[in-house]
């Protein structure tokens, strides 16, 4: 039974949020975003179908609408950059789902799913028939996990061009041999002196690529300068790689910002990069978790030290980034139990009583926006911190509370928030044996 003051509470915001259906119901979110060139959309889960369904339709808009002009995923560079070449036409890919088949590290579901597929083939619709390279919308990664595939890229890219220059990167990158492709395994040696660190190779073979950059990028105009562009990515990428897998034994802090300082990082080259091609300052859509999203000043994180990616965009470019995040009060998700267990379809509990989904839940309303930014009678009714869910690619029921909730401020963490009250678990293109499509399961999975 609710308290007479959460029960005004509630009747307020059920007056101040509004319902939606479809996509055409994000009219008055497009109006608040604005002249925004930098608009990050959230998700409470790595594996809830309405997230990446409702992403997707605020993002076509975002394209048709206002101009975007890519979308960039918590994703591995090398992978997403596939995907990136079939919305181009520049592929030999036949259909999107074979454009994600790079995708193969845990967890696979969370870029090859259906949702996904379905927003690839409409970014290539959209893009056929404009000719012009600066016309077309492109997918892109901004995440740091691809070491290995990384430094295979920034080779083949030196083989084409400049085979002297490949074989000195191949020296500089036997260094991680030893660890037969295991990213940690060389971070835990490199990181408590068991082996050689591989830093300064990875610093090197960065600093050769950028001092080549105007003889390698002008030779054959955009074409050119794009293939550059993702060899210098991916070095990039090995260097920051290399210091987060050296370091993530150390604590949650530091490698949680290099992780996130290193996506900060991508997205400020994106953008400086298509603005270059484009002629005119890029705009671009962000889709990654929650917690990478929604500004970490306003959260527990925060307090602990960590910075993450909604926060720096913010810092950097103030009112031209504009943050969403999505939440989930019950229903299904798709979720492992352990790290590299298979993908299994769960039951999400309903959320805890004290907690932003359980107030949103009482609203009654199944699906709605509420608009934060420049709403100053909505942000009073949510001032107060409450406890906010995130479930990441790792759902433990039987430790919901110390596993999956933090204390928020949510008018202070995003600039809207968009409810579903009832999701359902993203479908897998890989379906394993855990992923059952039309059962949910009564008990549990065990973990700790």
């Amino acid at each position: 039974m609710q308290s007479n003051a959460n029960t005004t509470t509630i009747g307020k915001l059920r007056r101040l949020v509004s319902g939606i259906s479809d996509g055409r119901d994000y009219g008055p979110l497009l109006e608040r975003i604005g002249d925004a060139r930098f608009v990050l959309l959230g998700e409470a889960s790595h594996g809830t179908h309405e997230f990446y369904r409702e992403r997707a339709r605020i993002t076509k808009r975002l394209i048709q609408e206002k101009g975007f002009s890519a979308v960039a995923v918590e994703a591995d560079w090398p992978d997403a950059y596939r995907v990136n070449r079939y919305v181009q036409g520049a592929s030999d890919d036949a259909r999107a789902g074979d454009s994600l088949s790079d995708f193969k590290r845990f967890p696979q579901w969370m870029w090859r799913n259906t949702d996904v597929v379905d927003f690839v083939e409409w970014l290539r619709e959209h893009n056929h028939g404009r000719t012009a390279r600066e016309q077309k919308a492109g997918f892109y990664g901004l995440d740091l996990y691809s070491l290995y595939a990384s430094m295979e890229a920034v080779v083949r890219y030196l083989d084409k061009i400049d085979p002297e220059a490949a074989r000195r990167a191949r020296y500089r990158y036997s260094c991680f041999e030893n660890f037969q492709e295991d990213s940690q395994a060389y971070g835990y040696a490199a990181g408590f002196d068991m082996a050689p660190s591989c830093e300064s190779e990875a610093v090197a073979q960065l600093v050769e690529l950028r001092q080549k950059t105007a003889e390698y990028a002008r030779r054959d105009g955009l074409a050119a300068l794009d293939e550059f562009f993702f060899a210098e990515q991916n070095a990039h990428l090995v260097k920051n790689a290399e210091e987060y897998y050296r370091t993530m034994f150390r604590g949650r802090v530091s490698s949680w910002n290099l992780r996130d300082r290193h996506m900060s990082e991508t997205l400020e080259a994106l953008a400086a990069h298509l603005g270059k091609i484009r002629g005119s300052e890029a705009k671009i859509v962000v889709w990654a978790h929650n917690s990478h999203l929604g500004d970490a000043r306003a959260t527990e994180m925060g307090s602990g030290g960590e910075w993450n990616l909604g926060q720096l965009t913010r810092e950097h470019h103030q009112e031209a980034a504009f943050l969403v995040g999505f939440s989930t009060y019950t229903g299904t998700v798709t979720a492992a139990s352990d790290w590299d267990g298979p993908a299994e379809r769960k039951r999400v509990r309903p959320a805890l009583s004290e907690s932003y989904e359980a107030l949103f839940h009482d609203i009654g309303i199944p699906q709605f926006l509420a608009l934060l930014r420049n709403a100053p009678e909505t942000t009073a009714l949510l001032q107060e911190p409450r406890l906010e869910r995130a479930i990441g690619v790792i759902y433990r029921p039987q430790t919901e509370r110390l596993s999956h909730y933090f204390h928020a401020n949510l008018p202070q963490q995003f600039d809207a928030m968009i409810h579903f009250d009832t999701t359902e678990a993203v479908r897998p293109l890989d379906r394993e044996a855990d992923w059952q499509p039309g059962e949910v399961w009564e008990t549990f999975p065990t973990g700790v």
